[in-house]
C-alpha cells in the first residue's frame, strides 16, 4: 500500500454494516419497536419506502430514521482504522453512504464525495431550490414531540425561504438536489482520478454491491483495467467477483472487514511494489 502515490476509497453500505451500524437487528428493533408494532417494519431500508397515510406520521418516522442513522452514532472503530491507514497518504473518498461516518472518523470533508446525499440535510422536495437545510435541531425537536408515531402538524418541515415542502437529501428520485458543494466534490473526484491515472494508484473498495454499481463498482474495475499503475483491492463478503474481464491488478477479500483490514496491508504493499 505504501508504494501507492494515490489512494482512492470507494465505500458502499457494506462498510457501515461491517462497522456495526445495525439496520435490521437488535438496535433497530429496540429503537423502532413502536413503528414495528404499528406498521410491521422489518428493517430500516424497507421501512423508508412505507406509504404513510399522513405527513405527521411520515415525519415522525423520518426524524427517528435520521437520528438513528446520522446523529446517534459517532465515528466507528472500523472507519477510524481505515483513516489511520490512509491519513498520511494522498487519499480521496467516494461513497454512496449518507451517514457521514468518514467525516466523523477524521477524514477531511474536502476529500469526501458523498454522491447520494447526507441525512444531516433537508432539500426542497421539488428539487429546484438548491439550498440545503441542516436538520439536527429539527430532528431533536421532532423526536421529543413525537406521540403515537406522529409529530405535531406545526413540526412538519418547510423550506425557510420559500415555504416549500421538504424531503431528506437522499437520491431516491429525479429531484435529488446537487448543490454547489456536491459539484465541487464531484470535480475534485474527477481531478483525483485523472491525476491518479498517470501514477501508482490504489483503489480500496469496501462493501459495494449491485444496487448502484455504476457509481463505484464498475468505474473502479474500469480504472484498474485501463490505468497501467492502478491496483484494485476489493473487500466484499457477498460479491467479490469481477465483472470486467481484463482487470489483472486485483485482490479480493471476503473476510469480515474488521479482521481483514490489517491483514491486507502486506498483500497490498507487495502488489503495489511488484505489479
Amino acid at each position: 500500500m505504501y508504494e501507492a502515490d494515490h489512494v482512492l476509497i470507494g465505500a458502499g453500505s457494506g462498510l457501515s454494516a461491517a462497522a456495526g451500524l445495525d439496520y435490521g437487528g437488535a438496535e433497530f428493533k429496540q429503537e423502532f419497536h413502536e413503528w414495528i408494532e404499528r406498521y410491521g417494519f422489518e428493517d430500516l431500508y424497507s421501512s423508508s419506502f412505507y406509504p404513510f397515510p399522513t405527513e405527521e406520521e411520515r415525519w415522525a418516522y423520518w426524524a427517528k430514521h435520521i437520528w438513528f442513522t446520522r446523529y446517534r452514532v459517532k465515528g466507528m472503530e472500523l472507519y477510524h482504522q481505515l483513516f489511520d491507514l490512509v491519513k498520511d497518504k494522498n487519499y480521496f473518498v467516494i461513497t454512496t453512504n449518507v451517514d457521514a461516518q468518514f467525516e466523523k472518523s477524521g477524514f477531511s470533508k474536502d476529500r469526501i464525495f458523498a454522491t447520494q446525499g447526507d441525512y444531516a440535510y433537508f432539500q426542497a422536495k421539488g428539487g429546484e431550490n438548491k439550498k440545503l437545510i441542516y436538520n439536527e435541531e429539527w430532528v431533536k425537536q421532532a423526536m421529543d414531540a413525537t406521540i403515537n408515531c406522529k409529530v405535531p402538524t406545526s413540526l412538519i418541515p418547510h423550506h425557510p425561504d420559500t415555504g416549500e415542502a421538504l424531503s431528506p437529501n437522499l437520491r431516491c428520485d429525479s429531484f435529488f438536489v446537487e448543490d454547489e458543494h456536491w459539484h465541487q466534490q464531484a470535480d475534485k473526484y474527477q481531478d483525483f482520478v485523472l491525476t491518479g491515472s498517470k501514477k501508482n494508484m490504489l483503489l480500496l473498495e469496501f462493501g459495494v454491491g449491485f444496487n448502484t454499481p455504476i457509481i463505484i463498482r464498475f468505474p473502479f474495475e474500469q480504472m484498474a483495467g485501463n490505468f497501467e499503475g492502478t491496483t484494485l483491492v476489493r473487500f466484499n463478503r457477498d460479491y467479490p467477483q469481477l465483472t470486467t474481464p481484463y482487470v489483472t491488478r486485483y485482490i479480493a477479500f471476503q473476510e469480515k472487514l474488521n479482521q481483514s483490514l490489517l491483514q491486507a496491508i502486506a498483500s497490498m504493499a507487495t502488489m503495489s511494489a511488484s505489479a
